[in-house]
């Protein structure tokens, strides 16, 4: 593993000029094509795009769960590319995740109060009281009665069960937490409730947030910074309150319009901005690159 000298200074997470391969026997898909960001401590930032412009693939090759072809995946200033298993496993504390379905990411059989023992018991010395007390704490500030802990995953509602993967993912107090669309399958009330959860779980325990979503304006409201991806690419990225006030590039634009807004006159205007960008996407371009952002 190739080290750094580590400063405070440092971001937590470097991604540079990432590039990511998928195989099939001799073809191969190139899925992320040479994307840099950096991401602070307790910041969040959005990474934003359609189905198959990467966003994802980003997450899980932080996570170790998609091959590293080229580039570099910093942590903390060590090379994440080039770990271990035992390495990634001992950053596992440090590193979590939230995916998209809580139900398939939650074993049906164990009770919460079980799920949410396994990351303590595997990382920290505590007593059995010890143990409960932080698994009471946990369940409450996700917004869940005490008794839950008693309770199997069926028995709760999706926006539940999302509050329950949020809870797993926060009982060891990490610094990072890759978010990969964790409210595109909960209903729009309950998307917001989550959404809300998370930005304050994220303010009061200094979290760092990767947010990965297909909708631009749910990441508006929870990120610092974006990066907004295409076909691999990333075609702009800067703070969050620019680029939704002034996006400068024809696809987040696109992206924009196709956010659904209550005034009728602006949804028009998102509207036909929307076919504009659609019509102008025919016309050949050039292909973008980094170095043009």
């Amino acid at each position: 593993m190739s080290t750094t000298t580590r400063t405070n200074d440092a971001p937590l997470l470097e991604v540079t000029d990432l590039v990511v391969d998928y195989r099939n026997g001799r073809r191969s898909y190139r899925a992320v094509r040479g994307v840099s960001f950096k991401l602070e401590r307790g910041r969040t930032m959005g990474l934003v795009g359609e189905s198959g412009s990467g966003k994802s693939t980003i997450g899980r090759a932080i996570l170790g769960l998609a091959p590293v072809t080229d580039g570099s995946v910093r942590f903390r200033g060590d090379e994440l590319a080039t770990m271990k298993r035992s390495q990634r496993r001992a950053l596992s504390d440090q590193i979590q995740v939230i995916f998209q379905d809580p139900y398939s990411s939650l074993d049906i059989t164990k009770t919460i109060g079980y799920t949410l023992a396994e990351p303590l018991n595997h990382h920290e010395r505590l007593t059995r009281e010890q143990t409960h007390q932080r698994i009471r704490d946990m369940v409450r500030r996700v917004g869940l009665p005490e008794e839950s802990i008693h309770r199997y995953p069926a028995q709760f509602s999706g926006g539940q069960r999302q509050r329950i993967a949020i809870a797993r993912a926060l009982i060891g107090n990490p610094t990072f937490v890759v978010c990969d669309e964790p409210v595109s399958a909960l209903d729009l009330s309950i998307q917001a409730e989550v959404m809300n959860l998370l930005a304050e779980l994220q303010k009061s325990m200094g979290l760092a947030l990767l947010f990965i979503s297909h909708d631009l304006s749910v990441v508006r409201h929870i990120s610092d910074d974006l990066v907004v991806l295409k076909d691999g690419l990333a075609v702009e990225q800067g703070s969050a309150e620019d680029m939704y006030a002034n996006p400068s590039h024809p696809y987040t634009q696109s992206l924009l319009a196709a956010s659904p807004v209550p005034d009728p006159q602006a949804q028009a205007e998102r509207r036909r901005l929307r076919q504009a960008a659609a019509a102008g996407s025919h016309a050949p371009t050039q292909t973008p690159t980094l170095e043009r952002i």
